[in-house]
């Protein structure tokens, strides 16, 4: 069993090309917790908890998206919903352990933990994803509403992945950073 395994975060603004990131790092054979798809698993998996979150922010869950421009609320949210999905990421990588997971690392996909001192504990390195505005803009849209949502501390990342030409440029990057250690 191999018990030395690191934990990377890969982040970065919206439309950089994180999933992109994982994609590739999933077809390479590593584990990769994919953050918000597990956020919104734990709204469904977890009793109670969508209608703890309707009281506590005085919205009908099917409103939340109001986070996006209520910071109170927003804080309010991640509040509520972060031990969550911090005891979730613990579960799946005890799980893998347990299993037997042969990699030296696996991958914590999230475009806000950096920015979230509720995270720090649970990675051992972090690899920014990067790209110029206007791609992240033309690759989403969602881009340019919430930017200001998210502030990356350029001096926390160890690796950057600058995501700015074609896919197999961005393989190979990921591919040099898996290698490098």
């Amino acid at each position: 069993m191999n018990t030395d395994i690191r934990t990377v975060l890969v982040t970065g603004p919206i439309g950089s090309g994180k999933s992109a990131v994982c994609s590739h790092l999933r077809e390479l054979g590593f584990a990769v917790y994919d953050s918000d798809s597990r956020t919104k698993a734990l709204y469904q998996d977890i009793p109670g908890l969508r209608n703890q979150i309707e009281k506590e922010l005085a919205i009908s869950f099917s409103e939340l998206a109001v986070i996006f421009s209520d910071n109170a609320r927003r804080e309010k949210l991640e509040s509520i919903v972060y031990p969550h999905v911090i005891e979730d990421f613990k579960v799946w990588k005890s799980a893998l352990v347990r299993d037997g997971y042969q990699m030296d690392r696996l991958f914590f996909e999230s475009a806000l933990a950096l920015d979230k001192p509720a995270f720090d504990d649970l990675y051992d390195e972090v690899w920014l994803v990067d790209a110029p505005y206007e791609i992240r803009l033309q690759r989403n849209p969602k881009a340019a509403a919430r930017d200001g949502l998210q502030h990356f501390d350029r001096h926390r990342p160890d690796r950057t992945i600058v995501n700015d030409s074609g896919l197999d440029n961005l393989y190979a990057e990921i591919d040099s950073l898996i290698h490098y250690d």
